[in-house]
């Protein structure tokens, strides 16, 4: 009777690294990933808070707008300290880009239904972000297309025009800022398409076979 071979043991996915840098296993719950969850968390106050302001620009859209800025920083911290620290985990790749369109998707449409943003505008975002981003998961599992310069270039000029939109300096400089606020968000949405398009292209031409 053979001797069955023994189960091996799984591992505690929440033991390992929060913060300090190494070679062991780094904990599910490490630092940079409690920061994309903390950002996740952070969207559904900032969009409650910008809508029960009403348009009004009072102190809650301030508020909601600070902390929009502020979750929209830690995009780059929960990154930089992954990287760094060597904390990248699977949980992170695959949480990280939805906390990303969470914000800003709650940011876009808020704003629409406020009547601050055109929803075409909205529509198109969200579609293109949505779209890319289940394409991204299902269709290229195997395969990884790098971010683009057009790509990363959408991601910071999102985050500026929806700032700009959501903190009212017209207020305090007058209309001018709406001009502003429509060139940034035209830029944003541009931006937002074309580097979608362009992803779809460098997708086909990595799936095709080499000849």
């Amino acid at each position: 009777m053979a001797l069955s071979e023994p189960r091996p043991t799984r591992q505690n996915p929440m033991r390992g690294r929060v913060a300090r840098n190494g070679d062991t296993q780094a904990s599910l719950g490490n630092i940079a990933n409690i920061i994309t969850v903390a950002r996740i968390l952070l969207a559904p106050v900032f969009v409650w808070l910008l809508l029960a302001d009403g348009g009004e620009q009072g102190i809650l859209r301030y508020v909601a707008a600070g902390l929009f800025v502020l979750a929209i920083v830690t995009d780059s911290v929960d990154g930089l300290l992954a990287r760094r620290q060597n904390l990248v985990t699977d949980f992170g790749k695959l949480v990280d880009p939805i906390a990303d369109k969470v914000l800003i998707g709650g940011a876009l449409i808020a704003l629409s239904i406020l009547g601050e943003l055109w929803w075409i505008w909205t529509i198109l975002i969200l579609v293109r972000e949505v779209g890319i981003t289940i394409y991204r998961f299902i269709a290229l599992r195997d395969r990884v297309i790098a971010a683009s310069i057009w790509g990363k270039l959408k991601t910071v000029v999102q985050a500026v025009a929806i700032s700009v939109a959501l903190v009212p300096f017209w207020t305090i400089f007058g209309d001018w800022v709406h001009g502003v606020n429509i060139v940034l968000m035209s830029l944003a949405v541009l931006l937002t398409v074309g580097s979608g398009i362009e992803y779809l292209v460098q997708a086909y031409r990595a799936g095709r076979p080499t000849r």
